[in-house]
């Protein structure tokens, strides 16, 4: 049973650890696909703003070029700026993020700017993008950093090239402002959560556009950032996942950078916003599962307690059991066994008899029996008291214990003073032998009666035989055989052996 206790152990252990392990590889797959598809929708909503960014960009170098074509055909001149601002006047409403146009000179004074307002003394020779172009002679475009514009005070990113001379010069710089504000229209319909963000900024790690709008924002460079460096350089793509710089919340970000312009755009979610479904469907499971092992644990007890109750009932009926051969034993003792000298008593004496005289006929073998009676004993204890008369049985009970030793022999009390012995397979000379024996014992004991013509406790022996067939069923006669011999040791002076 022990066993069956181990084995239901462990069968209920592996169930939970299954179980448990088994929930516990769920949830992380599920987490893991969650991430999945978190990175596969982010990767394609970064392509569709790039897409919306280049779009942007692209529509800003057109007119840029437009615009440069003329002026290096037709030059600077009065009129020609007028039909110039004419012109992009008609083509702001085909550009909704388009801030303004400006044209500047080579010294970076304004020459015209679409809004027809030109600030007093207006000069932007040290902009970013004018130093750009005044020192690098190439016809491509260029994107600055955000700046304020001097002529509306908004915040704009520009999107600016030059224009050169007849011969070749560098005669000034073209540059469209794009407001950010604008410009973050689109990215304020996307739903990104609370805790996401949509940027546009430059592949050296300065930061054009950020949704959420937040001024402090504007120009920031991170391009020495550990996480720039090591999850936006050198890749076209990919996602990243890590605690930004500017607000310390932690966000899965996917980034994609164009392929025409020096750009990325990146989308962000907030992780635990974005794990936030997984979440709570992962507590659902887990507590589901909890609640489930709780109930296997409560029925693989209540089981174990059951085998530990029918163990213990068990052994409670083997201890009962054993108890009961012990007591068993002891009756049976108690009832062959006689309480005041430990010897056979009356009832086993007449059994043993019975099955000897049997068996000695079945054999052809003698039995014999002794008759064993105490002299005066009734003297004995009305002088001496029934105490003593008690121990003297006992001393004359181990006495001839004594001098029977061989198997088979049995030595009763046969009723008050009287015992008997019963000797299988010895014939009359060995019983005679015997009962002198006994004698001898009884005498050296020594015990004093003074109202014994003996001064001591002495003993008459009666004994008797029965040969082969003859003893079959005739235990009776063997007994009263034995009483006419010990009769005549009394009648002949007592403390002698008669047969």
């Amino acid at each position: 049973m022990k066993r069956d206790i181990r084995l239901a152990v462990l069968l209920l252990s592996v169930v939970c650890l299954s179980l448990s392990l088994a929930t516990a590889w769920q949830v992380w797959s599920a987490r893991e696909r969650t991430l999945a598809e978190i990175d596969t929708n982010n990767l394609n909503l970064a392509q569709t703003l790039d897409t919306y960014a280049d779009g942007i960009i692209t529509q800003s170098a057109m007119l840029l070029l437009g615009v440069i074509e003329r002026l290096e055909a037709e030059g600077s001149g009065p009129a020609h700026l007028q039909r110039l601002q004419h012109l992009t006047e008609r083509q702001e409403s085909w550009l909704d993020q388009l801030n303004g146009l400006v044209i500047y000179d080579a010294h970076g004074n304004w020459l015209m700017s679409s809004s027809g307002h030109i600030p007093e003394g207006a000069n932007s020779a040290d902009r970013a993008f004018f130093i750009h172009h005044r020192d690098d002679p190439s016809p491509d475009i260029f994107i600055g950093p955000p700046i304020k514009s001097r002529s509306t005070g908004d915040w704009v990113l520009t999107v600016s090239r030059r224009f050169d001379d007849h011969e070749g010069r560098f005669a000034g710089v073209v540059a469209v402002a794009l407001g950010i504000e604008s410009f973050l229209r689109l990215f304020g319909k996307i739903d990104v959560g609370e805790q996401g963000t949509i940027s546009l900024s430059t592949t050296g790690g300065q930061l054009l556009v950020r949704y959420p709008y937040r001024e402090e924002d504007v120009g920031h460079d991170f391009s020495r950032s550990p996480n720039f460096r090591r999850y936006f350089s050198g890749v076209a793509s990919g996602t990243a996942s890590f605690r930004s710089g500017l607000d310390g919340t932690e966000r899965i970000y996917a980034f994609r950078k164009s392929d025409r312009y020096p750009l990325v755009t990146t989308v962000a979610l907030g992780k635990d916003e974005a794990l936030r479904t997984w979440k709570n469907q992962a507590w659902l499971t887990i507590g589901v599962v909890l609640a489930l092992l709780a109930i296997i644990v409560t029925i693989g007890r209540l089981l174990i307690l059951d085998i530990k109750r029918r163990i213990d009932a068990e052994a409670s009926l083997v201890s009962t059991r054993e108890d009961l051969l012990v007591a068993n034993h002891q009756l049976e003792i108690l009832a062959a066994q006689d309480q005041l000298t430990g010897l056979a008593n009356r009832r086993c004496f007449d059994e043993r008899l019975a099955a000897e005289s049997r068996r000695a006929g079945r054999d052809g073998m003698p039995l014999s029996l002794l008759l064993i009676d105490i002299d005066h004993f009734k003297g004995y204890n009305d002088t001496y008291g029934h105490i003593a008369g008690d121990e003297c049985l006992r001393a004359f009970g181990e006495q001839l214990q004594q001098c029977v030793k061989r198997s088979g022999n049995l030595v009763a009390r046969y009723g008050g003073e009287e015992l008997a012995v019963i000797l299988p397979n010895t014939d009359a000379s060995g019983a005679l032998s015997v009962a002198e024996h006994m004698l001898e014992r009884i005498n050296a004991l020594g015990i004093g009666h003074s109202t014994s013509p003996f001064g001591r406790v002495t003993a008459s022996i009666g004994t008797a035989t029965v040969h082969g067939a003859q003893a079959a069923g005739r235990e009776l006669e063997l007994i009263e055989s034995a009483d006419r011999a010990l009769y005549r040791a009394k009648a002949a002076g007592r403390n002698r052996v008669e047969t």
